[in-house]
């Protein structure tokens, strides 16, 4: 069953424009049915079950010619905005206790990257990672790009 809130169509459209497998085309269809989306370039690519349409679109997202599915844009926004509290909440708790004594000015913790929350799905780190919106640090924490840090 495809949860809506954290269901993603970008890397179904990238699975079945590149396996053409009637399993990606399917899980395609059902997430799309769910997450109630209503682009009809998609819909009409889907029917026709047109790879070279879908890697086209994948094109165009990935060069900002078109916008992403609103499915995807709202799951990617949640995900940063709780990647972001994580990282804000991970980052004050070192820094409450780093400090010497409670007349101590304290010091900065350092901590740029944390574990992503665990009500978003991998998938969805991957992407950001792809988009840019986030950098891996293959040991399972991600950080936000030096241009977007907040220290």
């Amino acid at each position: 069953m495809t949860d809506p809130k954290t269901c993603l169509l970008l890397p179904l459209i990238r699975a079945a424009a590149e396996t053409q497998s009637d399993m990606a085309w399917a899980e395609l269809v059902g997430a799309r049915a769910a997450v109630g989306d209503t682009d009809p370039d998609l819909g009409a690519a889907m029917a026709a079950r047109d790879a070279a349409v879908l890697r086209a679109m994948l094109d165009e997202f990935a060069a900002g010619k078109r916008p992403l599915p609103e499915q995807d844009k709202s799951v990617f926004k949640r995900a940063m905005k709780a990647f972001r509290k994580r990282l804000k909440l991970t980052r004050l708790d070192a820094e409450s206790s780093l400090g010497g004594g409670p007349m101590s000015s304290g010091r900065g913790s350092g901590i740029v990257g944390v574990q992503p929350p665990v009500q978003y799905p991998q998938a969805i780190w991957d992407e950001l990672v792809r988009m840019g919106r986030l950098v891996d640090n293959e040991d399972g924490t991600f950080e936000l790009p030096v241009d977007q840090r907040v220290e």
